[in-house]
This record gives structure tokens, sequence and C-alpha cells, in this order.
């Protein structure tokens, strides 16, 4: 992982996933840990080759590519976590996302892996939303749900570290279908971030950028298109469609071919949370028949 500095005091380390990282009166804060052993250590070295310090780690939300190497962070180094309340109790049994994933029920083995479910870690201390001191830090903690339920950023001298609150303009692209868990929350998420006097941003996927806000409409020109080619499979298919229908259909319209059980799930999550903003603005309706659900104008 490569150290790239963006002022005195604020850095992140570039990767599939980021990680952040604020140095201030001699202590560190890491914001997010990787997926796993292997990247926190890669971070701790990138971190002891500019000797700079590490006493605070901001986990901002409970996804295993983002906390995975938490545990180790906790017990080799003895480093305090914090984290958003939810995201806490899911960082501490993390089984909690693959049995979401699998409707509620204890998962199969195939979702058990590193990607779907990280080691269990305690988290030292709750983190509220607002203005905090941890050390020599005053930070802004936001509550920036959407992408997860309770996912927090952090705001540091105008750098906004975003966790996933959007995605760079490669990760967008690569992904076609961003993991969200709330339509509704994710656009309020991204106009609020839009109108933030920011000095810049890093995503937890992608480049940092002074000036975010041509990637933040790209990212909610993706989620308002994604919406408007449900409706109109719907609208096209006799105004209404079995809920499997309507996923394949657009998983198939988008030219998407999952891998994997996990993969699919996680589609399913993200077109899931489309359909209730759908709903909930009175553009679809559910409904339960023959024992199917039916999607419908």
């Amino acid at each position: 992982m490569k150290l790239r500095k963006l002022n005195d005091n604020c850095y992140y380390l570039s990767g599939a996933v980021n990680v952040g990282y604020i140095v201030k009166d001699g202590a560190g804060l890491l914001i997010d840990t990787g997926i796993d052993d292997s990247t926190i250590k890669k971070v701790l070295k990138a971190l002891e080759q500019e000797n700079l310090p590490l006493n605070y780690c901001i986990v901002t939300h409970a996804h295993t590519d983002h906390f995975g190497g938490a545990s180790y962070l906790r017990e080799k180094r003895g480093i305090k976590l914090l984290a958003p309340k939810l995201e806490k109790a899911l960082m501490e049994n993390p089984v909690m996302e693959p049995v979401y994933l699998w409707n509620g029920a204890f998962p199969l083995k195939e979702l058990r892996n590193k990607f779907l479910e990280g080691k269990p870690v305690e988290i030292d201390e709750i983190l509220p939303a607002g203005k905090q001191e941890i050390g020599p830090f005053q930070l802004e903690i936001l509550h920036l749900p959407g992408h997860s339920i309770g996912q927090a950023g952090i705001l540091y001298e105008r750098v906004l570290f975003a966790a996933d609150a959007y995605f760079g303009g490669e990760a967008l692209s690569k992904h076609i279908v961003p993991f969200i868990v709330d339509a509704e929350k994710t656009i309020d998420t991204l106009e609020k971030v839009k109108e933030m006097p920011l000095a810049g941003a890093v995503p937890g996927h992608g480049e940092f950028e002074d000036d975010i806000t041509g990637t933040l409409e790209a990212n909610l020109e993706v989620h308002k298109k994604l919406m408007k080619q449900i409706s109109q499979i719907v609208e096209t298919h006799n105004d209404k469609l079995s809920f499997d229908e309507l996923l394949k259909k657009f998983l198939d319209g988008n030219r998407i071919q999952s891998g994997t059980l996990g993969q699919f799930l996680l589609y399913r999550t993200s077109f899931t949370a489309y359909i209730t903003k759908l709903i909930n603005d009175g553009l679809l309706k559910v409904d339960v028949e023959g024992n199917q659900v039916f999607i419908s104008h």
C-alpha cells in the first residue's frame, strides 16, 4: 500500500480499499483497517517506514473489507478501536452479514468467507455523530448511511474520509450496481456531502479529489438510472413481474453475471434497496400471489 500525503496532518494508504490516517502532536489515528491481517500488516509497515505513530483507530462501518484487520490491530498492537453503535454490534458479531444476505437464516458455509464475514473484534468505544475529541484530534463524525445502516465519515481540517458514502469513478464503473442497503439514505448522503465545503475527500474505493462534485453527481446518476431501469422493466412486462423475474431481467439488462452465490446476494441486496425506495415513493407496489412476490405499477 502506498502512503499518500494530503497535508501536514492527513494521509491515506491507497489500495483496493483505502485506509485513512491522521497525525498530530505525536499521536496517530487510523481510519479503517483493510480486509485482513495481511492488509493491516502492510499498513503498519508503511507507517513504521515513515516513523509515524499509531494510537487510535476508527472503523467506519462493518463490512469486512473495512474492518477485517481490526482484530489484529487490537490484539497484537493494543490499539484502541472506535466505531458507530450499530456497526460495533455487527463487527462483534460478524456472522450477521451473511445472515442478512441469506434472508435472515443461518448462512451456508459458502457465505462464511473473509469477503463476507470478517474476524470478530471487540470495539472499545461507541462513536456517536458530532464533534468529538479523541486524544489530540478534534474531529467531526458524520452519519453517512446508505451503503450500510450506521456508516460514519470522518471530517478533519475540511478533509473528508468518506468511507463508502460514494465510490470513485473507476470503482463505480467496475461494480455497475454499487452495494447499498438503503437507496433513499444513499441519495440523501450524497446530497449532504455535495453541500459540504470540503478541501477534498478520500473515498473507500478510489482516489483523493479536491473537488468531488463531479464524482458525487456520477454516483447520483447511477442510482437514479438503475431505479428508472427497474421501473421501465415492470412497465414493459404488462406492469407486473415476480420479484425473481424482475431481478433476473435487471441483472441481465446490465450484463451482470454473478460468479458466486455471495456476489449474487450482494446484487440482490442493492436491487431490493432500489425496489424499497420505488415502493415507498409510490412508483411501484408489492403483493403476494400464489406464494410468489410480485412487483407492479
